[in-house]
């Protein structure tokens, strides 16, 4: 049975959280303005559902101050090569993919931090599916950058937003609340767009949310592989749809170390301390295809995989070479595999949310 796997960046296979690094290196409180920023991204796409809005459109919004702070693509260039940092056994992982099944990169970043990806692990760069962007194509004027620099300022001065657990729309924001997403919105929607840097937000598509789950069925077209036969790994609210699509269609979903919003859409939720693991579940999954893999899993009465369960997986002839499976032993202790649903996702989301942090560390692990 012929089947594809396709893969989150960001999480699954890096540590990074490139569009955040970026803001913080060459903006000045460039890590709060792009978390207030990226929560403002959330409450669009999640709680209230802007139309022509979705999950990840955060790397548009942030791109004219980007322009403004005079980041060239040179610079992104080589501060992603710089900069990459990848989860145990990920770069090892990618090499044998491939080889594997028809394998596929789907990303919200910017082109060059995929391209410094394919560079370092020869992952086919035709198999990556990523936001595309080219800075020096707009030009700026110095009043337009003064007006951007003093805003990126109030933007990180800013409280984060936040909202009733179950909120549907703006009026259930508390006053101070609503203040700050009424500025948000000025400035996003109203100052920007007047300025020549706002064409970006007409030119630049992020592959979030809608794009990501367009990628995943044109894997399918491409390969000629039904979507019932894909597994598809993600970690955060970007992935949500893609998760949605595959799982209607019959497939393999899986939340790595994933927040809040990749738990609720997956099907199954992957705590671990590295990528090993992750391919250990990817060639189980293709040795036993979507519902012998299934099968595997539910046989299980503990409710979900622990150390000696997860191994008990290597013995399914999936190939995994001695030495990573040596390697997931000394991590064992520390992984889960469990089917998500009522009765386990509280304390999933919490083991998952600290394993994040634990692995990617506070300021991104905390990123939607």
């Amino acid at each position: 049975m012929k089947s594809f796997i396709a893969l989150d960046c960001e999480g699954p296979i890096t540590l990074n959280d490139n569009a955040f690094e970026l803001a913080k290196a060459f903006i000045p409180n460039g890590d709060a303005f792009f978390a207030n920023v990226s929560k403002y991204d959330d409450f669009l796409a999640d709680v209230i559902k802007r139309e022509g809005y979705k999950a990840g459109d955060t790397l548009k919004l942030i791109l004219p101050f980007f322009k403004a702070y005079g980041i060239t693509n040179e610079q992104m260039e080589e501060f992603s090569q710089r900069s990459i940092a990848f989860l145990p056994g990920a770069r090892e992982m990618l090499k044998s993919l491939p080889s594997l099944a028809p394998s596929f990169i789907i990303s919200t970043s910017y082109r060059p931090y995929l391209e410094a990806l394919s560079a370092v692990t020869g992952f086919p760069k035709d198999h990556i599916y990523c936001t595309q962007v080219d800075l020096s194509r707009y030009e700026l004027s110095e009043k337009d950058s003064d007006t951007l620099k003093g805003l990126a300022q109030e933007i990180a001065s800013m409280p984060q937003l936040s909202w009733p657990d179950g909120a549907t729309s703006v009026e259930q924001l508390g006053q101070k609340e609503r203040e700050v997403f009424n500025r948000l919105e000025e400035i996003f929607w109203t100052i920007i767009p007047k300025m020549s840097a706002g064409k970006m937000f007409d030119d630049v598509n992020p592959i979030g949310g809608h794009e990501k789950a367009q990628s995943v069925k044109d894997a399918s077209k491409r390969t000629g592989i039904s979507m019932a036969n894909c597994l598809y790994g993600g970690d955060s609210i970007t992935d949500v749809e893609a998760f949605r699509m595959v799982r209607e269609e019959g497939g393999i979903t899986i939340s790595f170390n994933g927040n809040s919003y990749a738990l609720r859409a997956a099907e199954f939720a992957l705590i671990a301390p590295t990528s090993m693991v992750l391919e250990l579940v990817i060639r189980t999954f293709l040795t036993l295809g979507p519902e012998g893999f299934r099968k595997a899993i539910s046989d299980h009465q503990a409710g979900w995989l622990g150390p000696e369960e997860i191994m008990k997986l290597a013995d399914c002839d999936c190939g995994l070479p001695s030495d990573k499976i040596e390697s997931i032993e000394k991590s064992a202790p520390k992984i889960i595999f469990s089917p998500i649903n009522g009765d386990n996702f509280d304390r999933l989301l919490g083991l998952s949310e600290d394993m994040r942090r634990f692995v990617r560390g506070t300021e991104i692990g905390n990123l939607g």
